[in-house]
């Protein structure tokens, strides 16, 4: 069984660790601040009671056998730079990081954090996407420049094939799945074939360009 140990225990930290439990994974739940350890303790495996800046309370917790480590501090900038310096030193193989600002993800990057993640910035621009295009119901940053985006398709998608809506030679953007409401199945890798209803939902790859282009046109 995987096992995971999430540090710092806010409101981030707390859903995080409690729906990978529910996800049947082993989870270490740790927080210097022991209400929060106890609001947690009957939703995770193991919730401690710990000051993760120091790295001999660390190792004992079997921290280095973690298929990952994520540190959810991110309000204070100094504990969550030794935090992930400690998980460095003590051999963690994948630590995930967040960060509240890009200047605090380089230095997160630079001393050796496997990932950085920005929820509050993501899910900004995730909403302000959505108020964007009211089509748009989820949206994803990829790489720099291109995105991930699921899209309920305009009345002129109905009907129409793959092949004869051609958005890879027109926008640059690929439908990597199609989410079928009726009946309901996840329809990966579509062929040209495949025939768009008006209750399907299109999940689409592109360059942010491509997207804001075909949004446009819709």
């Amino acid at each position: 069984m995987r096992q995971f140990a999430i540090i710092g225990i806010g409101n981030f930290g707390y859903y995080l660790a409690t729906h990978l439990y529910e996800k049947g994974y082993e989870v270490l739940a740790i927080d210097k601040d022991a209400n929060r350890v106890q609001e947690i303790k009957d939703g995770v495996s193991q919730a401690v009671v710990a000051d993760a800046t120091n790295r001999k309370i660390l190792e004992p917790l079997g921290i280095k056998e973690m298929d990952a480590v994520v540190v959810c501090i991110g309000s204070v900038l100094s504990d969550s730079i030794l935090v992930t310096l400690n998980l460095k030193d003590a051999g963690v193989k994948r630590i995930l990081a967040k960060a509240i600002s890009d200047a605090h993800g380089r230095i997160l990057q630079k001393i050796g954090a496997s990932e950085v993640f920005f929820p509050e910035r993501d899910l900004a621009i995730s909403l302000a996407e959505r108020l964007h295009n009211p089509n748009m119901l989820d949206y994803l940053p990829f790489l720099e420049g291109y995105s991930i985006i699921e899209l309920a398709p305009s009345k002129k998608f109905t009907g129409k094939t793959l092949r004869e809506l051609d958005l890879i030679n027109r926008y640059g953007v690929q439908i990597i799945a199609i989410k079928e409401l009726i009946p309901e199945r996840l329809n990966l890798i579509p062929t040209g074939n495949s025939i768009m209803k008006d209750s399907d939902i299109l999940v689409l790859l592109g360059s942010n360009e491509g997207l804001e282009k075909l949004r446009e046109e819709e």
